[in-house]
């Protein structure tokens, strides 16, 4: 009677456990069969106590039985495991016939977009975006310009000299004159880029940054272009509602020269900390190209005339898209760029 009631728990065991095995999905669900047949706790486990009661002549029976039960627990265990873990591989596995996943795209630096957003919008004028080297020579730099032999901005202090003696170009002027020398009236050009300066690097001033100047010549130009292309420019780039004022300057280059003022961004023109509570900002330096510099050129300043005008491209950007230190557009910092 033991033996037959040791052969009927052995075959009830491996029946469910095959049964369970066959269904698991997991191997947690693996792990919990085992447990329960052939663990310290198990249910096969428990069956050593009755094999020990069985009789000498039943005795090699019951050990094949239960060895029998054993392994066969232990192989569907195997092949459970073995299973569980190819259909792992497989939705793990890679389908090369899926579309590739697309890297992050990076966007434009917030200078970039001013540059092309300004650019755009002489285009619409009539102007053509030229550039020129960065590394430039004197005679383009200062001396076509009418800089006089002692003006500041020739002193090494303020420009960065090469040791044969080019200059790292104080301004985008410099890319006029070399058009002008290159080409006959008329002339509609605007020229964007990095120019070079000896300063202490602070919250509105660095060692480089980015100007956009303009110039036209042909046989009829007047102030009244110059300001009404400033004042076109302001409405576009700001908004129709920024008024635009102008003030006597000097400049060599130019002959009458102005100060180009647009109303305050951000106050309306009221007055605020960024004006200085006048209500106005000052944006451009400008004014009626200088004869000596069409002569230079090989102009004759008694045939043609023109006008001249320079933007600071950071300061533009940082008064539109109210940006208080121009250190933030050289930094590189990912928060920084991600707002743009």
């Amino acid at each position: 009677m033991l033996l037959e009631e040791l052969l009927q728990n052995l075959n009830g065991i491996r029946t469910d456990a095959l049964a369970a095995l066959q269904s698991a999905k997991t191997d947690a669900e693996i792990e919990d069969v085992k447990n329960r047949t052939l663990g310290r706790s198990g249910a096969v486990t428990a069956l050593r106590e009755v094999m020990a009661k069985i009789p000498p002549e039943s005795k090699r029976e019951a050990g094949m039985a239960f060895n029998e039960t054993k392994n066969a627990i232990q192989n569907a265990l195997n092949e459970a495991r073995e299973r569980n873990a190819s259909a792992t591989e497989a939705a793990e596995a890679i389908d090369v016939t899926l579309p590739g996943r697309r890297p992050a795209a990076g966007r434009l630096h917030p200078l970039t977009k001013t540059i092309q957003e300004c650019c755009a919008i002489f285009r619409r004028m009539g102007f053509v975006a030229v550039t020129g080297p960065e590394l430039e020579d004197v005679w383009h730099n200062f001396d076509a310009l009418n800089a006089p032999l002692n003006h500041p901005s020739r002193d090494p202090q303020d420009t960065f000299y090469m040791p044969d003696g080019r200059l790292l170009r104080t301004q985008t002027s410099a890319v006029q004159i070399r058009t002008m020398t290159g080409m006959k009236p008329p002339v509609r050009i605007i020229s964007p880029g990095r120019c070079y300066r000896r300063d202490t690097p602070d919250a509105t001033h660095g060692v480089h940054f980015h100007q956009i100047e303009g110039l036209y010549v042909d046989t009829s130009v007047s102030l009244a272009d110059l300001k009404s292309t400033l004042m076109t420019f302001a409405g576009e780039y700001f908004g129709r509602e920024v008024a635009v004022r102008m003030r006597p300057s000097f400049f060599p280059f130019t002959e009458p020269s102005v100060e180009c003022d647009f109303s305050c961004v951000m106050c309306g023109g009221k007055g605020c900390g960024v004006c200085k509570n006048s209500g106005w900002l000052e944006i451009a330096g400008a004014g009626m190209v200088n004869p000596k510099v069409l002569e230079n050129v090989g102009y004759d300043p008694r045939e043609v005339c023109g006008f001249a005008f320079g933007f600071g491209l950071e300061r533009l950007a940082m008064l539109k898209h109210r940006i208080g230190d121009l250190r933030l557009f050289s930094d590189n910092d990912i928060r920084f760029l991600h707002q743009f």
